[in-house]
């Protein structure tokens, strides 16, 4: 027999539960491994997320001694013809849980022929979507009952890893390994991080002997990189966080707390978008279904591009482009601005953090974005709003943050880089000056939030 593994967000061998699973299934067989370039989702991708899709596919191309099938087209008809190809028996994946790929999944299931298997083992997530649930045996609206009830359910150890596979030699599809190539040929593209699970689980040992201690506050300061920088990992499945939730055991203190609970966020997001679809792009809570958005196309290019005037909001924009990663910190403070300050609507931010992000997910994206806009579940409440200049001298003391990513403001010493007008030379270096005034665009957000609540 002739298994068929299809890998998607599982771009690893080890703790590879479906691996394991197509694996026994082949028998005394021989297994295919293959990744489908679907246009619908490359296309969409924006030019960030593709690169870091198409390194990690070939990072795990190379585990796999160059044995990866690449095709392109649609999956509903390339994996059922690639099936017929190989003779196989079964077609084996991780279980897809956001709306958009279920769906994809369901369609390719009724595709392909009566006796090939389909079968889905496993999630992205320590706890499948959908498994938590109350005592009344409905889903959770709120983060710190979940996160209860999420390690009261505990997860399984990590699948082991297999010795040897029998990979079947199959012709790759040159369009697909063009769109590759292609993909990490464009130009302006930041700087990736090194791709693959063996990059994956070095970042992982070398944060926890640094930053784990002292994690818990570390984190909000984005001028100390104190964070795992492992969302990117996780987005592609390069590592599994089962995987570092059962090192984490090994670990005492609020560092190993505040890092298992960051980690319980990515699944409660996860868990409510499987829930609830449509809160993928429209708000999950319709209490300010009437809130009236502005449009503003050039103070919103301005806060693209970082140039709205206020020193850590443009710190956060420059580094995304950069980078293609924010610190999460500044991930919530550049979009207080958009909602709060421009009053636009949150997915016109959802939708650029998703062009321009190497970590973009679904889920943890707009889910996030609806917590600072108020829209979402455990949202901010709509009337706090995120003061930029007292956020940056809090959780940046020291101005290096913004010294880093704003060069116009370098030559300002200490907390004066965030506050350049201010400062007698604060826009010496053609620094450009504040689009909006912050305390009166706040009393604007608090009318339009009282006229509609």
């Amino acid at each position: 027999m002739t298994a068929l593994l299809w890998l998607r967000r599982d771009l690893r061998t080890s703790d590879h539960p479906a691996l394991l699973a197509a694996r026994e299934a082949a028998g005394g067989g021989a297994l295919a491994v293959v990744f489908v370039v679907d246009p619908a989702l490359w296309r969409g991708g924006g030019p960030v997320r593709r690169a870091w899709v198409a390194a990690s596919v070939r990072a795990v191309a190379e585990r796999l001694d160059g044995r990866l099938v690449l095709r392109a087209g649609d999956p509903v008809e390339v994996v059922p013809a690639l099936a017929r190809e190989l003779g196989a028996t079964s077609v084996h994946v991780t279980r897809e849980t956001f709306p958009t790929g279920a769906r994809r999944d369901a369609r390719v299931r009724a595709a392909l022929d009566e006796e090939v298997a389909w079968v889905e083992t496993g999630t992205p997530y320590a706890v499948g979507p959908g498994l938590v649930r109350n005592g009344s045996g409905d889903p959770y609206k709120v983060f710190t009952p979940f996160s209860r009830a999420w390690e009261e359910h505990g997860w399984p150890q990590p699948a082991p890893t297999p010795r040897r596979l029998d990979l079947v030699d199959a012709p790759s599809d040159p369009a697909a390994e063009r769109a590759l190539v292609e993909a990490l040929a464009v130009d302006d593209l930041p700087r990736l991080p090194e791709p693959g699970q063996a990059a994956a689980l070095a970042r992982w040992r070398s944060f926890l002997g640094a930053d784990l201690a002292g994690y818990r506050s570390g984190r909000d300061r984005p001028d100390l990189d104190a964070t795992s920088r492992l969302s990117p990992y996780l987005k592609v499945g390069a590592v599994h966080p089962r995987t570092l939730l059962v090192e984490l055991e090994e670990h005492r203190g609020e560092g190993a707390t505040a890092y298992r609970t960051e980690l319980a966020w990515r699944e409660f997001y996860a868990d409510v978008l499987h829930h609830h679809p449509h809160s993928a792009w429209r708000d999950l809570r319709d209490g300010l279904s009437g809130l009236r958005y502005d449009e503003p196309e050039d103070a919103v290019e301005a806060w693209r591009t970082g140039r709205t005037g206020y020193p850590v909001v443009d710190a956060g924009m420059r580094q995304l482009l950069a980078e293609g990663w924010m610190h999460n910190r500044v991930r919530m403070i550049t979009a207080s601005f958009l909602t709060k300050d421009l009053h636009v609507w949150w997915p016109v931010g959802a939708r650029h953090f998703l062009d321009h992000l190497v970590d973009g997910d679904l889920a943890s994206n707009n889910h996030g974005w609806q917590w600072v806009a108020g829209t979402g579940t455990d949202a901010a409440p709509y009337f706090r709003v995120f003061n930029p200049v007292t956020q940056g001298l809090r959780f940046d003391p020291d101005g290096d943050y913004v010294r880093r990513w704003v060069p116009e403001l370098a030559h300002l010493p200490g907390r004066a880089a965030h506050e350049p007008w201010d400062h007698p030379q604060g826009y010496d270096h053609d620094y450009p000056r504040r689009i909006v005034d912050h305390a009166e665009e706040r009393r604007e957000a608090l009318r339009r939030y009282e006229a509609v609540r």
